[in-house]
């Protein structure tokens, strides 16, 4: 064990909070949590015995570790779910990809709200619902609020003012408070709707539009009787469809889950007054050795860690996995919700077999999915079989990477490395470069400049490995590729293969990709290879080059919205280094500080509402110049 890991072991406290392993190279590797830190992380280094092969591979590879002691276990449990979200350790239990998935956001903060699907959960008062599993889930529950509730659609935090409205409000969409048309009171009962709707408190509403309607008809205001009609009717239509699967009215989550071969995934479906309201489903990764009650548990902590509503019951196909921790869990979901929530693992009755349809469910999910895969996965090795033929490659070009060049007349000129294995992206191992060497629109001297540098590296860390100095798990270019592809014709080509050659990689078949007519050269062939027109393989690398080029462009254009951002943010007053380092760290592009509210920006660190204001006002002005 390291000198530095032993002493920090010696050094434990005995108290709560939470502790991140680290490897070699000082990522985090695993976050847990702990009623006395002392105990638990010492009790990783005790010896393998009863301790499984994840735990052990995990320990293994511990050359560091921190703790943040905390004032509770409550406390730690809501750091560790932010911890695994932040670092997304390798050991940990995670929702899939969970940073992608997108929430619904009502912004409260606003004068006249709107509803948005966002990514970024703020604290802004504005109100979320979700996680949602995907976006397009996320858009059908959008476009039937839009249809059902007539809200502004229109960008910008303050509704500014028109003399004529949307087409929108002529087609009954829209209030259109941007004409003065409707009074705040009068557009935040549609708001309050909305969240009532997303709530599954579509009765509620039912009520209040009748009333409404029979008052206005009393008043022989027929045209707005006429419009709560059609409102409580498509509503109506909507509640049709929810499924009545309880029978005492109350508010419920059901969760449970169902192994695959390869993955795990967890079903939830919501149901709120006795109807089932709609369902999402979660993968799961990292649960390998990790047994159901485990699973479940890590599920709960970190869905209801981001989830805005908490029903008074939620029940579970497993048991939480320790009392202690349920205990803590409990606490957690009171203080968010506000009351109590229960946590019932159903042994019989109606409730059980709810459980048991989900679990149905989750099983129905994780089979399609593998279905899915199998097929996308039968279909692209079938093209890297045929590209290896259609290229008389001696070996399978299962790995293959493709290079491509990016400048604006030169400008910010950069380079993507795009992987694909077994015929599919490998986005881990996708690298992206900018140009140190070469000044002006050079693609030749570009083309070299990348590929030196990424066969320099696979040759030093080649090196490193074999002295023991290199962990190969940790190396980032050593593994090398079956076949190379540069994105461009003759030139392209014959400036990688000279590189190849000086630094000992000429054996790797290596093509250029002319983009008029996606030919294939190579350096010993004058003629082309043409592949046929609907092959597997052309489309292979069809989406293989497109990658590429997306891959690069994202980037070129991040560089120029970063340097566009630096400028304008330089003649701020208060704006300094620190600050603007923060403000792109958070926001990243022009386009998505100038669509921030006051309240977003003021959250960023270092900031506050009257500086959020002045960079708003000044990114306002650049866009009207």
């Amino acid at each position: 064990m390291h000198q530095l890991l032993q002493e920090k072991l010696n050094q434990l406290p005995g108290k709560p909070g939470v502790y991140l392993m680290k490897d070699e190279q000082g990522q985090v590797i695993y976050v847990g949590k702990a009623i006395n830190l002392k105990n638990r992380v010492r009790s990783y280094f005790q010896g393998p015995k009863n301790m499984a092969a994840k735990t052990q591979a995990l320990v293994a590879r511990i050359r560091d570790l921190d703790t943040i002691v905390t004032d509770s276990e409550l406390e730690a449990l809501i750091l560790e779910c932010n911890l695994i979200k932040e670092h997304k350790p390798r050991y940990n239990i995670m929702l899939r990809d969970d940073k992608s998935y997108p929430y619904l956001k009502v912004s409260l903060q606003e004068t006249f709200p709107r509803l948005l699907v966002t990514r970024r959960l703020v604290k802004d008062g504005a109100k979320y619902f979700g996680p949602y599993s995907s976006a397009g889930s996320v858009r059908e529950t959008v476009n039937l609020l839009r249809t059902l509730f007539p809200l502004r659609t229109c960008t910008g935090s303050d509704c500014k003012q028109r003399k004529r409205p949307c087409l929108n409000h002529h087609i009954g969409r829209c209030l259109a408070p941007c004409t003065g048309n409707v009074k705040r009171e009068e557009y935040n009962k549609v708001i309050k709707d909305v969240i009532a709707f997303l709530e599954g408190k579509e009765g509620q509403i039912i009520e209040r539009l009748q009333a409404e309607m029979m008052a206005a008809a009393e008043e022989l205001h027929f045209e707005r009787a006429a419009e709560l009609r059609n409102q409580l009717q498509a509503l109506e239509r909507v509640m049709e469809k929810q499924k009545v699967v309880s029978t005492t009215m109350e508010d419920q989550d059901v969760i449970a889950m169902a192994r695959g071969l390869t993955q795990v995934c967890v079903q939830i479906f919501f149901i709120r007054g006795g109807k089932l309201i709609g369902r999402e489903h979660f993968f799961l990764e990292g649960t390998n050795e990790m047994d159901r009650s485990q699973v479940i548990t890590a599920f709960v902590k970190q869905y209801y860690s981001r989830s805005e509503y908490i029903p008074p019951e939620i029940l579970l196909q497993e048991p939480i996995e320790s009392s202690e921790e349920e205990n803590v869990i409990s606490q957690f979901l009171k203080e968010k919700r506000g009351k109590r929530v229960a946590l019932v693992v159903p042994k019989r009755g109606k409730k059980l077999q709810l459980v048991e349809m989900v679990a149905k469910n989750a099983l129905l999910t994780v089979e399609q999915q593998e279905r899915e895969e199998q097929h996308k996965k039968s279909r692209t090795e079938e093209a890297v079989v045929e590209l290896q033929s259609h290229l008389h490659l001696e070996e399978l070009p299962w790995r293959i990477e493709c290079f491509d060049i990016s400048n604006t007349m030169g400008q910010e000129s950069v380079a993507s490395m795009v992987v694909f294995e077994g015929g599919a992206p490998k986005r881990s191992d996708y690298r992206r470069f900018r140009m140190r060497t070469v000044e002006g629109p050079n693609d030749f001297a570009s083309m070299a400049e990348v590929i030196e540098r990424r066969f320099s590296r696979a040759r030093e860390e080649s090196q490193a490995i074999e002295k023991g100095e290199l962990d190969p798990m940790s190396a980032k270019f050593a593994l090398l590729p079956d076949l190379v592809i540069v994105d461009g014709g003759k030139g392209q080509l014959s400036s990688a293969r000279e590189v190849m050659k000086k630094l000992g990689y000429a054996i790797i078949p290596t093509f250029g990709l002319a983009k008029e007519n996606e030919w294939l050269f190579h350096e010993n062939s004058s003629e082309p290879v043409i592949l046929p027109r609907h092959s597997k393989a052309l489309y292979l690398l069809q989406r293989l080059r497109d990658e590429a080029h997306r891959f690069a462009i994202t980037y070129h254009r991040q560089l120029r919205s970063q340097a566009q951002l630096t400028s304008i943010l330089d003649g701020i007053a208060g704006i300094g280094p620190k600050r603007k380092t923060a403000l792109l760290q958070h926001f990243g592009s022009v386009k998505k500080m100038s669509e921030a509210t006051v309240e977003e920006m003021a959250v960023v660190e270092g900031m506050n509402k009257e500086l959020a204001h002045k960079v708003l006002q000044a990114l306002s002005s650049t866009e009207k110049g």
